[in-house]
């Protein structure tokens, strides 16, 4: 059966009725509520020692989840690590989602470390809560508090007169408690963990499955207007004139409202252009189609995507910027002998997730509501605010669950719209987003050319390593005369190597960005890994030896490298390649590395990559045929992040991450003309496809102590240049430039 036979006897008629029917956003069995009534609060509970924790009178236990869920299971994982301190019964659980506000800390769901970030203050504030309700029921009993204990079944026991009490009974004397000093807390012992380590699905797994309306394109509120914006086609472009008369004779249009451009550098500020206002999203469309505008396309006008990738790639053959150094490769280069060299590049991407952009702003007076689909609440808040000249605190943001998010969404430039033009028109306004917009403008991630070169020794080995990369940076999103990368982005990959080499510069070029540049899941990392581990394969080549033996050689027997972190930070997560090392061995061994030959269209590679603090090796299997059809029949990844909250969420993330990076692989490519993207929808950028996606991809977890590392991002990085590899040693073909259909293959 075909998909579309399957979906037209599956979806009746009366089904897309229902779908479109107005319903309140959030069921109260997932944690959240409809737009405009009272979400439950933490502060209304009989107990509520903490921000995140509030417990009622019936034994309820409400937990906020104040990071943004977009599959990547941080309204399950986090709470749990709340309700295992607690000995809390998680069918008691409920889960709120958190509105975007300070007192939590950071919100900004992005850089893999909402439980990297909050393990230990989430297992605090559980520890918090249950010492409070043993004192409490010590006091009650008029017993020793030692002689009591938190259970498992939501009570707290005394088994010397085997009595019990519930949370719920207790919540009341438990809040009369003074809260604990940290020195007074007793955390479990990971042999105590029933939650933390333990698979569980996701909390909002039935609510997603049945259809309920919980993401920001359901959003709905009453009197709400819609608005779809035809944005400058050219970054910076501005409205030279504007005949609206066919618009505004359309059914269903209200009016046009011209959009300020932005002021540089652009940040998070609305693109500009012309809105279109009307009663539907379909009559917003068709109206904003029916615009006459002539546009003053501005200075970016003169961004074209293959002289653009020349100017990258001549700059990355020159001396750059020197971001680390170690022992003296040019005394080295100077000796003689065999020098490999190579040079890769990688295009833009755009973040493309399944729901586009789309936020619903109210403006009241002096004070804002929006619902948004958002990464980054406060960053909602505070930009909303500025636009408005508001104060940040009058600005409500709640949060929706994401239709994917990838970076893209935390980024507000979209409820910033919504914003603008309810203050505009006096009544909400939702801002939706088409494909083509989402594409079209998005914050792209980077477009990088890269060279490096290695001076090797009789057994091919390198001696000196020098590797330069050149990408507009991501800190001109925020200063318009930004050219060099960050010392973030340089860290992402490229400062430093794993590789036991005596001699090691690494560089970076200038670049002057053409269009707005954004973070994207795993961000520099991407390119990165892909120029080192593919380099790293080709030395391998290069020596006669085999790629994974050669790969360990590289590694060598493992030491902790200086990667310039803070003190607090390299003492928590030395760089330690010897992990980097295990990995490599546990995923190889999984693929069964070196039972089959390749070549003859049949091929396994491998790369390994550290990000996020977490180490990850991936085999890529691939079958290519005579066409150059790339088929990807398995993937073998191993992970070690430290202690891992929950493991089936982290299997999920690598599996989608081997799925994501198949797309960026394969046919992920941004490119201008004149300055405008010539990409607009799934057509011309395409994602991975059933058929296209890897068949199978075994993840191994593992198990670790240290402490929890970042999951959402890292296994993009390694899974590329394994792909890559892969299909030299099937065809003996070498990638060097992203994507595959580059290289005649698909």
């Amino acid at each position: 059966m075909t998909r579309r036979r399957f979906l037209q006897g599956a979806l009746s008629a009366s089904a897309f009725v229902r779908c479109v029917a107005k319903v309140p956003l959030f069921a109260k069995t997932a944690g959240n509520v409809a737009p405009g009534s009272v979400a439950p609060s933490i502060d209304a509970t009989a107990f509520h020692p903490s921000i995140f924790l509030g417990i009622q009178a019936d034994g309820t236990v409400l937990i906020v989840a104040h990071r943004t869920e977009m599959g990547n299971g941080v309204r399950t994982s986090l709470p749990r690590i709340v309700a295992d301190e607690l000995d809390a019964d998680w069918s008691r659980v409920e889960v709120i989602q958190g509105d975007g506000d300070e007192r939590y800390g950071s919100q900004d769901t992005d850089g893999s470390h909402s439980v990297r970030e909050f393990f230990d203050t989430l297992r605090e504030t559980g520890a918090t809560a249950r010492l409070m309700l043993v004192r409490a029921a010590a006091q009650q009993w008029g017993v020793p508090e030692a002689q009591c204990v938190a259970d498992p079944a939501h009570v707290v026991s005394h088994k010397a007169s085997n009595r019990t009490i519930g949370y719920g009974e207790l919540a009341a004397l438990a809040a009369k408690q003074p809260v604990p000093k940290k020195e007074e807390l007793k955390l479990k012992s990971p042999s105590e963990w029933r939650y933390i380590g333990k698979p569980a699905p996701g909390y909002d797994v039935t609510d997603v499955c049945a259809g309920k309306p919980l993401f920001g394109m359901d959003v709905r509120v009453d009197g709400m207007l819609y608005a779809a914006i035809a944005h400058p086609p050219v970054l910076g472009g501005k409205v030279k004139s504007v005949d609206d008369s066919a618009t505004l004779k359309f059914k269903g249009v209200k009016q046009t409202i011209p959009i300020d451009p932005f002021t540089p550098p652009h940040h998070f500020q609305p693109l500009g252009g012309v809105a279109v206002i009307a009663d539907n999203t379909w009559s917003a469309f068709k109206g904003r189609d029916a615009l006459k505008i002539e546009w003053d396309n501005g200075e970016h006008a003169v961004y074209n995507s293959p002289d653009y990738k020349k100017q990258l790639q001549e700059t990355a053959r020159q001396p750059g910027k020197v971001v680390h150094k170690i022992g003296d490769p040019d005394v080295e280069f100077s000796k003689g002998g065999k020098v490999i060299e190579a040079e890769y590049y990688a295009p833009h991407l755009a973040h493309a997730s399944m729901e586009p952009p789309a936020a619903v702003a109210d403006v009241q007076g002096e004070k804002v509501i929006v619902w948004s689909p958002t990464q980054n609440p406060q960053g909602v808040q505070e930009e909303v605010a500025k636009k408005l000249g508001l104060k940040k605190e009058n600005v409500t943001c709640h949060v929706t669950f994401l239709g994917g998010g990838f970076g893209r969404k935390s980024k507000p430039d979209y409820a910033v719209e919504a914003a603008v033009l309810s203050k505009t028109t006096g009544k909400p306004v939702k801002v939706v987003w088409s494909r083509e917009d989402d594409i079209k403008f998005d914050y792209f991630h980077s477009v990088a050319a890269m060279y490096i070169k290695a001076a090797v020794d009789d057994k091919g080995m390198p001696k000196a390593w020098l590797q330069r990369s050149v990408f507009p940076p991501i800190s001109s999103t925020f200063d318009k005369d930004a050219v060099y990368g960050s010392d973030g982005e340089m860290s992402l990959g490229w400062n430093v190597i794993p590789f036991d080499v005596p001699n090691f510069r690494s560089e970076n070029g200038k670049a002057v960005n053409h269009v707005r540049i954004g973070w994207l899941r795993s961000v520099a990392n991407i390119y990165h890994a892909f120029a080192v581990q593919s380099f790293a394969n080709e030395l391998a080549y290069a020596a006669n030896r085999d790629p994974y033996d050669y790969l360990l050689a590289l590694i060598g027997s493992g030491h902790v490298i200086d990667v310039k972190q803070p003190a607090d930070v390299a003492a928590k997560y030395p760089y330690d390649t010897t992990r980097l090392r295990h990995v490599a061995q546990l995923a190889a061994e999984k693929a069964n590395w070196g039972k089959k030959k390749s070549g003859n269209g049949w091929g396994m590679g491998i790369a390994v990559h550290r990000s996020f603090l977490t180490y990850v090796a991936s085999v890529v299997e691939v079958e290519v045929d005579n066409s150059g059809a790339v088929r990807i029949p398995n993937v073998y990844t191993a992970v070690d992040a430290g202690i891992v909250a929950n493991p089936d969420m982290v299997i999920s993330q690598f599996q989608g991450a081997a799925v994501f990076g198949t797309s960026i692989a394969r046919t992920g490519e941004i490119t201008a003309t004149n300055g405008v993207i010539d990409q607009s929808n799934f057509h011309n950028y395409p994602v991975a496809r059933m058929n296209d996606a890897p068949v199978y991809v075994d993840v191994q977890i593992v198990e670790s102590q240290a402490p929890p590392a970042g999951v959402g991002e890292p296994g993009v990085p390694p899974f590329v240049p394994a792909l890559c590899n892969a299909i030299y040693a099937a065809t003996g073909k070498r990638v060097r430039e992203l994507p595959l259909t580059r290289n005649g293959l698909f």
